[in-house]
């Protein structure tokens, strides 16, 4: 089997599994108990220590994955949001607003983003569309994959697969323009939209008993039947294209160059040892649709029943203006994210001691009910050769300041801990060889019409996170950013940095 177990946690603790920061808190908060130890005041040193105590567990223990004072400040901030209104979203066209339909009109995190128009590529003269997130001050294009899956690969061709992915890695970090890899995967029960539209042109007996079995047959294998799509996202950060792109022309449409060169190399990397199928980079109208189903999966049968209509009669309209890709309406709640008559929910995924097997994501991608969407992005944020040099050197050196004092205080080293040492100093050996630094992570998210219970499908989605072999992490206070990254292929990221 192909399996893959050589990682490590992204930041270790450098004091027995503690941060600088939590160590300095932990001292700080101990002070005035000696203080008033060393003064004899004895009840005063009861009721300090018993305050230490609980400062450390705030401070130490994690609460689903969080500390408590991750998960403070995070409530502080959406209760901000409840009470000034700023969680609750309506769109332009719901309130008459709208002034121009090619500019986005999206909610959250996705506000910041704006549509542009690339250069035409041979040899239909497409344009990609390029996004742009002026917050986070990056730029993005997007890609459909297709792939024939690897649950019947052998095991040959899964190791071929995992190591054109370490060389697609390889590549973005020797470029040093990609700063993050998103792959988002949407799977949802079958609308039929494509096989009603072949029937209606192809049938040619109505009424018939053969006619009628057939579309029984038809109807119970649509509902048995799921359909996939798969993106792929580049994100390439503002710091490190600007001086690439006032080489070729500047503005949009150096960046656009510039972009131009990068999709090329990934794409042949995604063709070759991947094992892609096909790579079609979207265009702005093909973006706005994959946003608008992201938002609203059931709009989809519309929207290829009017292409199939287009085809007879020019003057329909198929596409999807910007202004109306984004929902009616979109609210963040504690629990779940309200968006348009849908609802989602959100978790994070963990990924096992024992290592992963290639593949074994795939069960947490299959809904178990009708119209029940589910999602997930696999992101695998790229850090530049200084930025991994400094991570090792400060990994290595935690990891010898911690076996050094475990040994020092008669502690023995546990199997984990010494697995993460033994990773950890081996990274160095690997950035020598070429091998770029990644810190994966992967959120998977439920989408269900408002009158289900989100909260039952939710509890159904981190099952099936746990029966894969996985630790799910409950997102709450965040399901908003966490949709957005995992359903719409935007290049919308959670990772703390970009740059």
């Amino acid at each position: 089997m192909t399996i893959y177990n050589d990682y490590a946690r992204d930041k270790a603790g450098l004091f027995f599994g503690l941060s600088g920061a939590q160590l300095g808190t932990l001292v700080v908060g101990a002070f005035p108990a000696l203080i008033a130890l060393s003064s004899s005041r004895w009840l005063v040193t009861v009721g300090l220590v018993i305050g230490w105590v609980v400062l450390a567990l705030l401070t130490v223990l994690p609460i689903h994955g969080r500390p408590a004072v991750g998960w403070a400040a995070a409530a502080a901030r959406f209760v901000t949001g409840r009470v000034t209104g700023w969680s609750v979203w309506r769109s332009k066209l719901t309130r008459g607003a709208v002034t121009d339909v090619a500019a986005a009109d999206l909610p959250g995190v996705m506000n910041a983003l704006d549509i542009h128009e690339g250069t035409p590529r041979p040899p239909l003269m497409q344009r990609v569309a390029i996004i742009q997130d002026h917050v986070a001050r990056t730029w993005a294009v997007t890609a459909k994959i297709t792939h024939q899956g690897i649950m019947t690969a052998t095991e040959a061709e899964r190791a071929q697969m995992a190591r054109g992915l370490s060389d697609l890695l390889d590549i973005c970090s020797r470029g040093e323009l990609v700063a993050e890899l998103l792959f988002v995967v949407r799977t949802v029960p079958d609308d039929g939209a494509e096989r009603a539209q072949w029937v209606a042109r192809h049938r040619v007996r109505e009424g018939t008993g053969a006619a009628q079995i057939n579309d029984q047959l038809a109807a119970a294998l649509t509902r048995a039947s799921v359909r996939t799509e798969a993106f792929v996202t580049l994100v390439v950060p503002e710091g490190r294209i600007a001086r690439r792109a006032r080489e070729v022309g500047g503005r949009v449409e150096g960046r656009a160059r510039v972009l131009e060169l990068t999709m090329a190399e990934v794409e042949a990397q995604l063709v070759g040892a991947l094992g892609f199928t096909e790579v079609v980079w979207l265009t702005s109208p093909e973006l706005a649709v994959a946003v608008r189903t992201g938002f609203a999966p059931t709009d989809r049968a519309g929207i290829v029943a009017a292409l199939a209509e287009r085809e007879q009669d020019p003057t329909v309209n198929a596409g999807v203006p910007w202004s109306q890709a984004g929902p009616s309406g979109a609210d963040t709640m504690a629990r779940w994210y309200s968006h348009d008559a849908w609802n989602s929910a959100s978790v994070g995924i963990a990924l096992p001691p024992r290592g992963v097997l290639m593949g074994a994501m795939a069960p947490m991608l299959t809904p178990s009910e009708a119209m029940e969407r589910r999602t997930m992005v696999v992101a695998y944020p790229i850090k530049t050769l200084r930025a991994a040099e400094r991570e090792t050197g400060k990994g290595e050196w935690a990891a010898d300041v911690g076996e050094a004092m475990r040994e020092g205080a008669k502690m023995k080293t546990r199997a984990k801990e010494a697995t993460t040492i033994r990773h950890r100093r081996a990274l160095d050996a690997k950035l020598a060889a070429g091998n770029s630094l990644t810190t994966p992570y992967a959120v998977c998210t439920v989408t269900v019409p408002k009158h289900f219970s989100i909260g039952d499908y939710s509890h159904q989605l981190e099952a099936a996170v746990r029966r894969a072999g996985f630790a799910p992490q409950v997102l709450d206070l965040a399901h908003d950013v966490a949709f957005a990254a995992s359903s719409l292929p935007l290049g919308i990221s959670l990772s703390r940095s970009t740059t």
